[in-house]
């Protein structure tokens, strides 16, 4: 652990605490808010990564790998001694898998659900009750495009996405009247290497998914560093959400995610529109007479 100077901020200035702070997202969120001079918590599993990430303010360097509970509950109460509270939790911290889904190996699928989904949850868990004590905080969860709508090869990683939008939209039902926000932020494609670096592929491929899984997957490769999203444009825009008098629950970051999550909601009301009769229909008939035994 290394801080860079210790006390030198008020307790007026918010506390920022991200995961996975060593490429991506993470790295620009975390630079983007110690160039604002906040305090910020800067965390990877692999702190040589994040080092010079230091000389931009006022940051606290932990190491930390969100699948482990012990370093996750030692990362936040040395974040609470050392800044008094955490103001913003981004839960950054995330992998990827490249599958269809007949192909995937189920240990890279519980390798992903154990960082995308439980390591995240663990995260939460530990900094609620510091939140709930000071009946404030913001709670930021790295979901995707792909948490509204699912793709080819994507299958497992996907259902990580929608556990996740799942599970923060339940809880910003139960602790927003504790004055604690939750904000989902919902990407596309961005100029970070998660589809270079962080995402395996199935070992054993199905001839059978040539056209659809397979071909999505090597479309995601050679897309790599060329996406139009702009991670730095990303940082800003989710500390403006998080800043705003009133932030939204869902944070689309995109052009690609904006038209597909639109695009996702007309399918739905079009299929459900379609099937109404019979959706409606499901119900107890009330004028029915009650069956005798």
């Amino acid at each position: 652990m290394k801080s860079s100077t210790k006390g030198s901020k008020s307790l007026d200035n918010p506390v920022w605490f991200i995961t996975g702070c060593s490429t991506g997202f993470g790295h620009q969120i975390a630079r983007h808010v110690l160039e604002l001079g906040y305090r910020v918590v800067i965390t990877a599993r692999d702190t040589e990564d994040i080092r010079g990430l230091a000389q931009y303010g006022d940051a606290l360097i932990i190491e930390l790998d969100v699948t482990n509970r012990s370093q996750a509950e030692a990362a936040v109460k040395t974040a609470e001694d050392h800044f008094g509270g955490i103001d913003v939790l981004v839960n950054n911290a995330g992998i990827g898998y490249f599958a269809a889904v007949e192909e995937s190996d189920e240990a890279e699928v519980r390798k992903m659900f154990e960082v995308n989904v439980f390591g995240l949850c663990r995260m939460i868990h530990i900094v609620l009750p510091g939140m709930r004590k000071r009946r404030k905080g913001f709670i930021v969860n790295l979901s995707s495009i792909a948490g509204l709508r699912s793709f080819p090869a994507l299958g497992y990683y996907n259902s990580t996405k929608f556990a996740v939008e799942g599970v923060s939209e339940a809880l910003w039902q139960e602790v927003e009247p504790l004055g604690i926000h939750v904000m989902l932020v919902e990407p596309s494609g961005f100029r970070t290497d998660w589809a270079g670096r962080s995402a395996n592929e199935t070992e054993h491929p199905i001839h059978d998914y040539a056209e659809t899984a397979h071909k999505n997957v090597a479309q995601l490769r050679a897309l790599s560093g060329h996406q139009s999203g702009d991670p730095i444009r990303a940082a800003e825009a989710i500390v403006s959400a998080v800043e705003s008098p009133d932030p939204p629950h869902r944070l689309l970051l995109g052009n690609d995610a904006y038209e597909g999550a639109i695009a996702k909601l007309d399918e739905l009301r079009a299929e459900f529109t379609v099937w109404e009769t019979v959706s409606r229909g499901a119900d107890f008939h009330e004028a029915s007479p009650m069956v005798k035994a």
